[in-house]
């Protein structure tokens, strides 16, 4: 079997392995898995706007997936967690779904979309999670 190895995105990672024990991915042969990433800047600090923070939470997971090398060409799994104001998931969606074709073009991954009461930061509206199978095409 192949030995798992974990990776810790430089910034925020780093932060998060040193305070919280935990690491931003892991690696098991091809397949690469990510923990939750939001849209924070490596000081936690969030943007203010709900599209800059979905970008962010995009930008955070291609500096994760490149950690453990993996690319948005490679992801196939997508699980995201929303926390709804009073736009509902119409305005989560729209940027969601930029982003996906902005990164993946014509791939289109599984998407599993959650409505949550709330997530791991007070300031934080979206968290992505994904799965990435590296050299799969």
């Amino acid at each position: 079997m192949t030995e798992p190895t974990f990776h810790a995105t430089p910034g925020y990672g780093d932060t998060q392995l040193a305070n919280l024990h935990y690491n931003q991915a892991v690696r098991v042969g091809n397949r690469v898995e990510t923990s939750g990433q939001g849209g924070w800047h490596d000081d936690f600090t969030f943007p203010g706007t709900l599209d800059e923070e979905i970008t962010q939470a995009f930008d955070n997971l291609g500096r994760t997936l490149a950690q453990a090398g993996a690319t948005w060409g490679d992801v196939i799994s997508v699980d995201s967690y929303h926390v709804l104001g009073a736009d509902g998931f119409e305005a989560h969606n729209r940027v969601m779904v930029e982003q996906f074709r902005k990164r993946m073009g014509d791939r289109a991954p599984i998407w599993t979309e959650l409505g949550v009461a709330a997530l791991g930061h007070p300031a934080m509206r979206v968290e992505i999670r994904v799965t990435a199978i590296v050299d799969a095409a």
